[in-house]
């Protein structure tokens, strides 16, 4: 008697794994375009266009062009600082063609973050902050602007890197930025970064002239920050040590030496001279872990903690050097707002 069941076994995983891979290609091809797709759709109503400048110019005059994304349904915007520059008149024009003035009520250089409010707009769509600190590196990202004036473009990517420092227009050091491959040009700032659940994860804000896919957002996570201060004070106040770092992992060796729990932290690469840090004997290369007894998991944790309640306080840092936890005193100043340009 003949036994044809191992010979039926092959030829059906065979055929089983013939088939799939032009399948499988377009299945994933299909949830792709399906999540940016989604991703448009639901945060593209809330993206507006940022105009500066008067209505009617003269030849010498000469307006502003960026994004913006509305964050409430009363019309509260955020964009970029240096899109609304000094400019003391701004509108905003929505997907359907929809234009109000808008009024600044606060920005941040530090971060080139600005909050506007529609002046005639009520019941917009908006789009929520998402938690900056949950992405992962080559986790996908949308962003959603108006290059060169091109109303309502999506592009796609990306998150490249994490906890990246830029220097801004005005020559500050930005810190805790996402790093995306997501195409950005002139117009983009100010713009949303979205997660594929249709969060903003980000505020573009930059790229670099003369490279390729290389582009930046102020993280959601600093955004809420700024958003929050501006709201309660009409300006971001700061505590103020004069350090430039990035997050980064601390290696489990380290930590365990040390008796700490903390996966990451804030490693400083510049120290400011005569400023808090260089007093109190930072160096480049310490990793930030706790501030005031609060756990430092990385640089927006950092900038957090410097608020206004801690200019003028000596207060307790734990950073790892060379492995090694040292305890230093170290006592903020306020950082006086910069004035707009």
């Amino acid at each position: 008697m003949l036994d044809f069941t191992s010979d039926i076994a092959d030829d059906d995983l065979s055929s089983r794994t013939a088939e799939p891979a032009g399948d499988n290609d377009r299945v994933l091809l299909d949830a792709y375009s399906n999540a940016v797709i989604d991703v448009t759709e639901r945060v593209g109503p809330a993206v507006v266009r940022v105009e500066t400048g008067p209505k009617v110019r003269s030849a010498r005059e000469r307006g502003g062009l960026g994004s913006g994304i509305v964050i409430s349904p009363d019309g509260l915007v955020l964009t970029n600082s240096h899109v609304v520059g000094s400019s003391k008149e701004i509108r905003l024009r929505d997907i359907e063609g929809f234009v109000t003035d808008a009024h600044v009520l606060g920005v941040d250089p530090d971060t080139d973050l600005a909050l506007l409010r529609a002046d005639g707009a009520r019941d917009l769509r908006y789009a929520s902050l998402g938690n900056s600190k949950s992405l992962r590196r080559g986790q996908l990202v949308v962003a959603i602007g108006n290059p060169l004036g091109f109303e309502s473009t999506v592009t796609a990517g990306v998150v490249s890197a994490l906890g990246r420092s830029i220097r801004s227009v005005s020559g500050r050091t930005i810190e805790d930025v996402i790093q995306t491959d997501a195409a950005l040009n002139p117009g983009n700032s100010g713009g949303p970064l979205v997660s594929s659940s249709s969060e903003v994860i980000g505020i573009n804000t930059a790229i670099i002239n003369g490279a390729q896919g290389i582009c930046f957002a102020v993280a959601s996570n600093t955004a809420q920050f700024v958003l929050s201060e501006i709201i309660r004070h009409g300006y971001v106040r700061r505590a103020y040590i004069g350090v430039a770092g990035q997050t980064a992992p601390i290696p489990r060796r380290h930590a365990v030496v040390a008796g700490v729990d903390n996966k990451m932290g804030a490693l400083l690469a510049q120290i400011e001279p005569d400023s808090p840090a260089a007093k109190a004997g930072l160096l480049p290369g310490d990793v930030v872990i706790k501030l005031d007894g609060i756990e430092i998991n990385g640089v927006d944790d950092l900038i957090r903690v410097l608020d206004r309640d801690r200019v003028g306080r000596t207060l307790s840092m734990d950073v790892l050097r060379m492995g090694r936890l040292r305890a230093i005193d170290i006592h903020p100043v306020e950082r006086k707002p910069a004035a707009r340009q």
